[in-house]
């Protein structure tokens, strides 16, 4: 299990020659040292027992955590609470050795029982766990496509969304727990909450969530207090998972039921789990390989699948357990979190259901609070944004909270960013005429254009011309300007056409060897104009 994984650079895009923009520059190079941070590997965290101890605390924070999220969210997906159980087992193993993020935690997932609970429904167990294994195959493929890729096309604005949205789900889902309970629940949970806040600025030994957990388990035990425990959430399993091989005939019929379903599950979870890989990297500052985290999710949810598991990703909550709360950073954690959660569920299946719920729910909260980016709402920030990116950003939070869903909110939230951004880009382009005489004293209309030339700022530029009134010869200056895409030079041939219905001629000049190429290639053959 390999921590040291390089950053996924993107390629560096072709430079483009803009004459007008030649300019002096003076530079002076001055050697700065450059910081680099480096997580600790597995095999340094064996050797370092203080390490090592962080490591082995925070795996088991986290698998305490995984307990009633796993069995909620089996709820939800209309399963035994075993699956889910044994689902975020699998994952939580397998993925701590294929994964490409350190120290991120993936189980079964609300998003995920979402999609796959129509299944259930509808058709039973088997073809679930066949729409599971098939989900895990689509991740294979798509992470061979390089989907992982896809990532850098996500703003920050989107990513600002996306977390604060996280918290606000995170928050919202413990509610259940808080209202409409004994009331005895709220001064317990109070309580974890002050060892949490506290603990760290005395001492960070020992993860402050566990310590909440274990003091307040012995709080409501030696005093008799009764709220709602861990065992109240559903049966905990008393076996280990088995080989599990669903009975479902391989026929077309079969895969025109599932694929639909299979293809949304590995679509969500790869999405959901390569935006935490983004936080966790920026939480850390250490870098993660998105393209293996796709591929090892595809095989994670395969190994889920084939030990009757309902499949999933990554999952935020407990990650930020394990990053931000523990302190965790190597694949030991996200490995004994799951070896811990099977230790507990099925040996010690007793001593857990007696953890009250009140004190998981003030790890959840705090984790919530910890995760909103709570500079990204401050009047100061709001004032240097531009509207635009405070308008994303809280469309996403708005979409992901109403639909729960945090899929469809980054999905909707990188649109919106990018309409936001050609709106911005096309107001950057201007055309100015001019008319001028040559030496042998005839008349021509100079335009000269600036700017860049997209979609969105070369659908209007026809009407920047005077086809009417301009002298017969018309020449079109490009030298401040870059052709990016087909929809200019569609613009381009309709200028000239229109011009030749009126008996005059164009000249286009001044274009960069990028845009003479594009041009030259597409000029006349778009149908545009003719």
């Amino acid at each position: 299990m390999r921590d040291e994984a390089p950053h996924d650079i993107p390629p560096r895009a072709p430079s483009v020659r803009f004459p007008h923009r030649r300019r002096t520059v003076t530079t002076v190079t001055q050697s700065v040292p450059v910081q680099v941070h480096h997580s600790p590997t597995v095999l340094s965290a064996l050797r370092n027992p203080r390490i090592l101890l962080r490591e082995v605390l925070a795996g088991l924070v986290v698998a305490l955590a995984l307990i009633p999220e796993a069995i909620s969210f089996s709820i939800i997906a209309g399963v035994d609470p075993r699956v889910g159980l044994f689902s975020a087992f699998v994952m939580a193993v397998v993925i701590s050795f294929v994964g490409g993020r350190a120290a991120m935690i993936s189980g079964a997932t609300g998003a995920i029982a979402l999609v796959v609970a129509p299944v259930m429904k509808n058709h039973g167990l088997d073809y679930l766990i066949a729409t599971v294994l098939l989900g895990g195959v689509f991740q294979l493929v798509l992470g061979g496509l390089g989907a992982a890729k896809l990532m850098r096309f996500v703003p920050r604005s989107v990513m600002v969304g996306f977390v604060n949205a996280l918290a606000i789900l995170i928050f919202t889902a413990q509610l259940p727990n808080i209202i409409g309970v004994d009331r005895l629940v709220w001064p317990i949970g109070a309580a974890g909450i002050a060892i949490i806040v506290i603990l760290p600025r005395l001492t960070k030994a020992v993860p402050a969530p566990l310590v909440a957990i274990v003091v307040l388990t012995l709080v409501t035990v030696l005093a008799s207090i009764a709220i709602p425990t861990v065992g109240d959430e559903g049966k905990l399993p008393d076996s280990l998972p088995t080989l599990f091989i669903p009975n479902v005939p391989l026929n077309l019929e079969t895969l025109t039921t599932i694929a639909p379903y299979a293809l949304a599950m590995a679509l969500v979870g790869l999405l959901e789990s390569l935006m935490t890989a983004k936080l966790v990297d920026e939480v850390t500052d250490t870098g993660s390989r998105k393209t293996r985290e796709a591929l090892g999710q595809g095989v994670a949810n395969i190994a889920s699948g084939l030990f009757g598991g309902m499949g999933g990703c990554a999952m935020i909550g407990q990650t930020m357990i394990n990053v931000k709360a523990s302190g965790a950073r190597t694949r030991i954690s996200t490995f004994l979190s799951g070896v811990f959660l099977l230790v507990l569920v099925v040996g010690l299946g007793d001593v857990v259901a007696i953890i009250p719920m009140a004190a998981l729910v003030a790890v959840m909260v705090m984790v919530s609070v910890g995760t909103f980016d709570w500079h990204s709402i401050k009047p100061s920030t709001l004032k240097r944004m531009p509207v635009g990116e405070t308008i994303v950003m809280v469309l996403t939070v708005v979409i992901v909270v109403a639909t729960d869903n945090l899929a469809i909110g980054v999905i909707i939230g990188v649109t919106a960013a990018m309409v936001v951004f050609a709106r911005r880009v096309s107001h950057f382009t201007s055309v100015t005429r001019s008319i001028e005489a040559t030496d042998s004293g005839e008349q021509h209309a100079l335009y000269t254009v600036e700017g860049e030339l997209f979609f969105a700022s070369s659908n209007d530029l026809t009407t920047q011309f005077d086809y009417v009134d301009d002298p017969d010869l018309v020449v079109i200056d490009m030298t401040k300007s870059h052709v990016w895409d087909a929809s200019t030079v569609a613009a381009l041939d309709a200028i000239e056409t229109k011009y030749h219905q009126h008996g005059k001629r164009v000249d286009i000049r001044g274009m960069n060897d990028a845009s003479q190429a594009f041009h030259g290639r597409l000029a006349g053959n778009l149908g545009a104009g003719h």
